[in-house]
């Protein structure tokens, strides 16, 4: 049964749009006073839409897929950090039991991450030992999941000895008939890149999101803000990078160049994907080796980077629920939602401490 409550002060809507009231009754927003009014809850603050992680991975652990147990641990870290939306980059785990728990987020799944053999993390992907798969299994994700693919795109190639470096998975025609698959099939395709030299095969090839983009050159940046593809930063997984080039130490000196460079200027390549106009979208790549719940730490790091509290605010909300087609404070919507003792656009750190998180009309 849901909460009968009252939410006072600022409703943030939109990046245009601010209420001074809204309404939770029968688990549904209204502006519309219900009945029994008079007995609402009253709670006073900020409200935003419940935060939208883009990037999570409930089901994943450090050593590949965790049990139920686990993973319902994960998903309420997520929760009452104030994530209310969860698109997932690939789990191991068939999720969809999540989506029939009123406890916990709403759940997008992607299905498994598609990978090669050698060439991406153990037991995390769906590794395909023929390139020419990649169509095939990136239709048969988009078919088990809600509308979208994840495809590793680049990682160190091993093989090369002292030479290895981050290498594209995929040639260029595959990926092509891959992304059009997901397609043909309703789904769009997100794509895990670190390099820069993967980037323009999957802008070839019509991608419709770009996780980390940690080596997008100007040119790169430049096209995906005319093509309005988001960039998901991760900046709490690109902190990692330094400590991932001293594990690559000696062995792979190419590799572990690359990945100190990328992590020296990773505040600077988020800034130039926001000053170019790319859409952000916001992940805290949870799961692995990020616990879950961060998702304010990573928004306060991408705030660091100098992108404005507001707009980190707006892409963690309202815009990242737009670009998914789920609803935030609408009337009639499901009361989704969080709120805050401050304004969150004046400072983010605000993120961390929610006052009240509303799912589905219950006050958790």
């Amino acid at each position: 049964m849901s909460d009968l409550l009252h939410l006072r002060g600022t409703v943030l809507v939109d990046d245009a749009t601010e209420l001074e009231e809204v309404w939770v009754a029968d688990g549904r927003l209204t502006r519309t006073p219900p009945l029994g009014a008079e007995r609402a809850r009253q709670i006073t603050g900020w409200v935003l839409p419940g935060l939208v992680d883009v990037h999570c991975h409930i089901g994943l652990g450090p050593g590949g897929e965790v049990d139920e147990e686990e993973a319902v641990v994960q998903a309420k870290a997520d929760r009452d950090a104030g994530t209310l939306l969860v698109r997932d980059a690939g789990s191991p785990m068939d999720t969809r039991w999540v989506q029939a728990r009123t406890d916990l987020p709403r759940l997008l799944r992607a299905g498994r991450h598609l990978a090669r053999p050698k060439r991406y993390l153990r037991n995390y992907g769906l590794e395909l030992d023929d390139v020419a798969q990649l169509p095939d299994a990136v239709a048969a994700q988009a078919r088990a999941g809600d509308g979208w693919v994840k495809i590793v795109a680049d990682w160190i190639d091993r093989s090369e000895g002292a030479d290895a470096d981050l290498r594209a998975l995929w040639p260029a025609d595959v990926l092509h008939d891959a992304v059009a698959a997901a397609h043909d099939n309703g789904a769009r395709v997100t794509a895990h890149t670190f390099s820069r030299e993967a980037i323009d095969p999957l802008l070839d090839a019509g991608i419709d999101g770009i996780e980390h983009g940690t080596g997008m050159d100007a040119d790169q940046i430049a096209e995906a803000a005319h093509r309005r593809i988001p960039v998901t930063p991760t900046l709490l997984q690109v902190g990692r990078f330094a400590e991932i080039a001293d594990q690559a130490g000696a062995k792979y000196p190419r590799y572990a160049a690359r990945m100190r460079q990328m992590h020296a200027r990773r505040y600077a390549q988020v800034r130039a994907l926001h000053e170019a106009g790319v859409p952000l979208l916001m992940g805290s790549d949870a799961g692995g080796t990020i616990v879950h719940g961060s998702l304010p730490a990573e928004l306060a790091e991408v705030a660091r980077a100098g992108v404005p509290a507001a707009d980190v605010v707006a892409a963690a909300s309202w815009r990242a629920r737009r670009f998914l087609a789920v609803p935030g404070i609408a009337e009639g919507a499901s009361a989704d939602v969080v709120v805050y003792d401050a304004d969150p656009r004046q400072d983010v750190g605000v993120l961390s401490r929610p006052a009240a998180v509303i799912l589905r009309g219950r006050l958790v």
